[in-house]
């Protein structure tokens, strides 16, 4: 649950390289090396996760956030700016 203020900060999704423009599969254009130590030639990897974590659960948290989407929607606050978007007053939520 995120405001609308906020839904143009969400990170775009991961698409795969366009095939032999900078991918990491090929051998041309910068891609892999033959016969190389992968363990010495390992890169930093992106994570999707990062190490950012929900201030309520402490469950890791994707997209940058403050609140996991279930802290978020049970609480009715904005997962990233912790701005309240939704009413729960009434809502039959459980503890589990």
């Amino acid at each position: 649950m995120v405001c609308d203020k906020c839904e143009k900060k969400l990170s775009k999704v991961i698409v795969p390289d366009k095939w032999k423009e900078g991918a990491s599969n090929t051998t041309e254009g910068g891609g892999r090396k033959i016969n190389e130590n992968k363990l010495l030639s390992k890169k930093k990897r992106w994570t999707p996760y990062g190490n950012t974590k929900c201030t309520i659960c402490k469950q890791q948290v994707h997209q940058d956030g403050k609140y996991c989407h279930t802290c978020a929607y049970s609480k009715g606050v904005c997962a990233m700016c912790g701005k309240q978007v939704l009413d729960t007053k009434l809502y039959k939520q459980s503890n589990v």
